[in-house]
């Protein structure tokens, strides 16, 4: 299965719960914390919801 790796690069701080409670559920909570996850259609949609919060370095298949 493919897989991404997402970097968080914003702080949580000063933003919406449902954002904090996304990135938590990405196993996000640190900045510069990274983290490898399947790449399927929920987990990319929650990357787009926070996307200002996180980066993808890479993908792979």
């Amino acid at each position: 299965m493919a897989t991404i790796v997402v970097k968080q690069i914003g702080s949580p701080i000063r933003r919406p719960e449902n954002q904090r409670q996304t990135l938590i559920g990405l196993g996000l909570n640190k900045m510069h914390k990274t983290r490898e996850l399947e790449d399927t259609p929920s987990v990319r949609g929650m990357v787009n919801k926070i996307s200002h919060l996180v980066e993808i370095i890479e993908e792979r298949e």
